[in-house]
């Protein structure tokens, strides 16, 4: 209900421009067929009451009525047709000198060179031109109020059709590729194209996207077997400094294939939370301890949460190597030597922060990427560990944001939904 009275309160709607239009062609149609209108009405005024004058003079001068008709000096004829008479023989003027008693001046040249006029009185005419003319703007007020806002009903069906595809576009945008306009058995207009277009683009997507997650999944599993192998074989090697190198090396791999079988499941949607009423603080704690990095790490208050512990600690360790490779060290020295990495624990909010160069412009605008790190100066990585993050904390009902500071250095913030003190703990 909210959200149908902010729509109707928005003027800025097609509703309401569609309702201006037709507002503003009435208003158009009405203002040219007023003044047609009026126009003929005047002209017809004019005709009609100088037939009236030449008629009343005729009949004055046939019926010798001197006293009806009124001699140039000798009485109120207006100049200007005693100017015309000069030049002709017959003349009529409309007399509108006294606005409130306007006249229609009939005048004649007789033998002699004599001027006679009569006035016929014009006041009906004016006063019927008048009450037309009120009409005319009182009935084109009523019919805007009635028409405006049927335009108004009138465009609702398509606004709402519009309102509807806008919000399964950003349903889309949001990640879910489920979801569809349905409007595939209405009339074929415009809008229904745009709807077709909008789902269609959503089955691309989600093909796509479909296939993508299969491969991963599939890479990964087809990789698990072979690495156990590797694994295997790297512990039977004798100890050296080759030896120490392939290790290495096999752990980075075991550790990539993991994360893969990971990301397979959270595009999957197979993963679901454990939720437990745990202590903030030291979860995060704990999980920055074992990392083994240089870390600041803050924690104001005793804040609770219900969450998952094994995924926020997998969140947390994430977001902390992340900061911890691609931070640049507070001497000045080489990106991932030392970096100053801080950590504060604050009401269920916990953000990770570093003082590198801050994350590139893309990864902003479209969210972590697979296998894509952003920019070089950003350091090596796969690009896996943030999308893990941002799917774990999806899992647990956590929102992570990623931004840059004002004064530099990249800022994760993870906010994590019922925390509160004073509920029990469970510490298990």
């Amino acid at each position: 209900m909210r959200g149908l009275v902010r729509e109707t309160a928005n003027w800025r709607s097609l509703r309401w421009r569609i309702a201006l239009l037709v507002a503003v062609s009435c208003c158009a149609i009405a203002l040219t067929v007023g003044l047609l209108v009026h126009r003929s009405t005047y002209e017809r005024s004019m005709n009609d009451g100088a037939a009236r004058a030449y008629s009343a003079l005729e009949g004055a001068l046939d019926s010798g009525d001197e006293d009806g008709v009124l001699a140039y000096g000798a009485g109120e004829m207006p100049p200007e047709l005693a100017r015309r008479l000069r030049s002709a023989d017959e003349a009529h003027l409309y007399d509108e000198s006294r606005a409130y008693r306007p006249r229609m001046w009939a005048g004649r040249r007789l033998d002699g060179g004599r001027l006679v006029a009569i006035p016929v009185d014009m006041v009906p005419d004016q006063l019927s031109r008048r009450a037309l003319d009120r009409h005319m703007v009182k009935y084109s007020l009523l019919a805007l109020a009635v028409i405006v806002p049927l335009a108004a009903l009138a465009a609702e069906l398509p606004n709402r059709r519009l309102r509807r595809v806008a919000r399964t576009a950003g349903r889309i945008t949001a990640g879910d590729l489920g979801a569809r306009t349905g409007a595939g058995g209405r009339a074929g207009d415009e809008i229904t194209d745009i709807a077709a277009t909008v789902d269609s683009m959503a089955d691309s997507l989600q093909g796509r996207l479909v296939s993508e997650q299969r491969f991963t999944a599939d890479v990964a599993h087809e990789l698990r077997t072979p690495l156990m192998g590797l694994v295997t074989s790297a512990g039977l090697l004798p100890e050296g400094e080759a030896t120490d190198l392939v290790r290495d090396r096999v752990g980075v791999l075991r550790g990539l294939v993991e994360d893969l079988l990971e990301v397979s499941r959270l595009d999957a949607d197979a993963e679901r939370a454990d939720l437990r009423r745990v202590p903030l603080g030291e979860v995060v704690a704990d999980a920055v301890a074992r990392l083994g990095f240089p870390v600041e790490l803050t924690v104001e208050g005793a804040p609770l949460v219900e969450t998952d512990p094994r995924r926020l600690d997998r969140i947390v360790v994430n977001l902390v190597t992340n900061a911890h490779r691609h931070g640049a060290a507070p001497d000045g020295t080489r990106a991932g030597e030392a970096p100053r990495v801080s950590v504060e624990v604050r009401d269920g909010v916990v953000s990770v922060r570093d003082r590198g160069p801050g994350f590139p412009a893309v990864l902003l605008a479209e969210g972590p990427q697979r296998f894509r790190t952003g920019a070089a100066e950003r350091g090596r990585g796969h690009g896996l560990g943030l999308t893990i993050a941002t799917g774990q904390a999806r899992v647990i009902g956590a929102e992570l944001t990623l931004a840059n500071a004002p004064e530099g250095g990249a800022v994760a913030t993870l906010r994590l939904p019922g925390d509160g003190p004073g509920a029990p703990v469970d510490r298990g």
